[in-house]
Parts: structure tokens; C-alpha cells; sequence
């Protein structure tokens, strides 16, 4: 059986367009993302369920405004709170990113409650590295 082309490109078409088209390398299903401007947040994207493997960059540096949001990159929610319970994102859906945490200038260690295995750390303000981890999520 053979497939007209004109119906081969209106499917390869209409693939393109229900992915995006392939924009900027770091799209996401709500559509192409932006880098944040200079004075912005720091961003660290939530790559899957890995264990200290489960963020990039890990440690992660702030924006000079000592603020970050989570981009959830995985197929799954996700729930960011620092160790010491200071700051929590809120549910982060696939695609999604969380509002912006103010951190300490001394930098933090956090983890996702729903998958408490997976840890990270943020570093200072200064470019220090982070405090050091203590407690369970370490």
C-alpha cells in the first residue's frame, strides 16, 4: 500500500507543530523558555527522581538577587523545601516553574518532599560554597 506524500508531510507537519517546533533547547510543554535576565533568579531545572543527580547545576548559584526557581523538567510533580523549612515552592507540575525563593546568603541545602531522596544546595551569594548538610537530607 502506498501512502500519498502530500499525507506524509501534513502528518510530519502536524507533529512539528504539536512539539513545538523544536525551538530553544530548553522548551518545556507550557513553551520555549527564556533566559532569566541578569538581575533575575538563579533557575535550577528538576531532571528526574536521581538522588543528588536530580538538579542541575548542583550546587546551584544564585542570581546576584539571591533568589531561585525550579523549572520542573520531569514528567512528574515536584515539591522543593529547604532543610531547614524556611522556604517551600509549592507543587511544581511538569513544565512548570515555582515562584521565586528568597535565600539565605549563606546559601541553603533543599529536597523534594514528595521524593525526599532527592537533595541539592544552592551556593552563596558570594559564590561560596553551600553550608554544610545536616539532617536526614543529606
Amino acid at each position: 500500500m502506498r501512502i500519498p506524500l502530500a499525507a506524509v508531510c501534513a502528518v510530519a507537519i502536524l507533529v512539528l507543530v504539536a512539539c513545538g517546533g523544536g525551538g530553544y533547547g530548553g522548551s518545556s510543554p507550557s513553551g520555549p523558555s527564556t533566559p532569566p535576565p541578569a538581575s533575575g533568579p538563579g533557575v535550577v531545572s528538576i531532571v528526574g527522581n536521581r538522588g543528588a543527580q536530580s538538579f542541575t547545576p548542583n550546587p546551584g548559584m544564585p542570581a546576584t538577587s539571591q533568589t531561585v526557581v525550579w523549572r520542573n523538567n520531569d514528567g512528574v510533580t515536584h515539591r522543593i523545601m529547604l532543610n531547614d523549612s524556611t522556604a517551600d515552592t509549592g507543587d511544581i507540575a511538569p513544565g512548570a516553574t515555582s515562584r521565586p525563593l528568597e535565600l539565605p546568603a549563606s546559601g541553603a541545602n533543599y529536597h523534594c518532599t514528595i521524593h525526599p531522596g532527592m537533595i541539592g544546595s544552592i551556593e552563596s551569594s558570594s559564590g561560596q560554597p553551600p553550608p554544610p548538610c545536616t539532617g536526614q537530607y543529606c
